[in-house]
């Protein structure tokens, strides 16, 4: 198999398009007054201001920028999801699960 060696536009479309599924289907589990839910608020937060930079770097052609905050965008919807302060539905396929 070849190394990917260029970030496409298509490659950053495909992330923006996965990232954007995955923010839809995450539910807030935590109980509302706990500590856990000011950590699921300041994550999904994260992702989104994330996601925001990632479609901002995208429209000024920033394909390096894009990808990496794209993918990091993903990483704190990933990391809620396994903490279990994030109802993803068991879906396996937008996150990285535990189990």
């Amino acid at each position: 198999m070849a190394a990917l060696k260029e970030i496409t536009d298509a490659r950053i479309e495909k992330y923006l398009d996965t990232t954007r599924r995955a923010l839809e289907k995450v539910r807030v589990v935590a109980p509302p007054r706990s500590f856990s839910a000011k950590i699921a608020a300041n994550f999904l937060d994260m992702a989104q201001r994330y996601c925001e930079d990632a479609r901002h770097f995208h429209a000024k052609g920033d394909f390096v920028n894009a990808f990496a905050t794209v993918n990091y965008a993903h990483g704190w919807l990933d990391a809620g999801a396994r903490l279990g302060v994030f109802d993803v539905g068991e879906d396996d396929r937008l996150f990285t699960l535990l189990e």
